[in-house]
């Protein structure tokens, strides 16, 4: 993240934190996916993992789980929660994320439309993981959003400073990022109402 990005991040990481997420049944759902594609071996980076909610609920599954967030003030939240004594929560924005890696998950949930540079962070991450290793993402496409949130309601928010600067994707350029970062999608989908949060699951290919 940025300066601004990551100051952003530490104003709001209270208001952040007391938001009740919007959908508890489509986000239990994800998690439960997401559970599944590890093993109890497993080595798990996640980029962006804000209060660490996601974290917790999924260091359980695994080895040892390293969260990572570039915003202080949220890690100092995050630290603060009850958690599993195999998860570690570190200040480290995407692109400086990945001491200890090779990993054999990186998960990057609600965080690549935020990051500067998305192909470079995808190709971070690939070079991060294990051969075989796969990426859990999901990913905001608001170009396929409609033009009055699109070029009205967004602009107005950001203008506000109520929400983040963002990439304005769609959905099928994300998916060719994906792919073009070296990895084969193995699952796409959108959990609950929102249709423009792509849950994506894609494998490291051999090189």
């Amino acid at each position: 993240m940025t300066d601004r990005s990551t100051q952003f991040w530490d104003r709001v990481a209270e208001r952040y934190a007391a938001r009740p997420i919007k959908d508890v049944a489509a986000y239990d759902a994800m998690l439960a996916d997401a559970a599944t594609r590890l093993s109890p071996t497993d080595r798990v980076l996640e980029i962006g993992c804000g209060t660490g909610g996601t974290a917790i609920r999924l260091a359980p599954h695994v080895a040892h789980y390293r969260a990572t967030d570039g915003s202080a003030e949220m890690i100092r939240i995050a630290k603060a929660k009850p958690a599993p004594a195999n998860l570690d929560f570190v200040v480290a924005d995407a692109g400086q994320a990945f001491d200890g890696a090779p990993f054999d998950a990186i998960c990057a949930l609600l965080v690549l439309h935020l990051v500067p540079d998305m192909a470079a962070t995808l190709r971070a991450i690939h070079q991060h993981l294990v051969p075989g290793g796969l990426l859990i993402s999901k990913t905001y496409c608001f170009r396929d959003m409609n033009f009055v949130m699109r070029r009205l309601a967004i602009p107005a928010l950001q203008l506000a400073g109520l929400i983040p600067r963002f990439a304005v994707l769609r959905a099928e350029q994300l998916r060719h990022a994906i792919a073009a970062a070296g990895f084969a999608i193995e699952d796409g989908r959108t959990f609950g109402t929102n249709r423009h949060a792509h849950y994506i699951v894609a494998r490291k290919l051999a090189q």
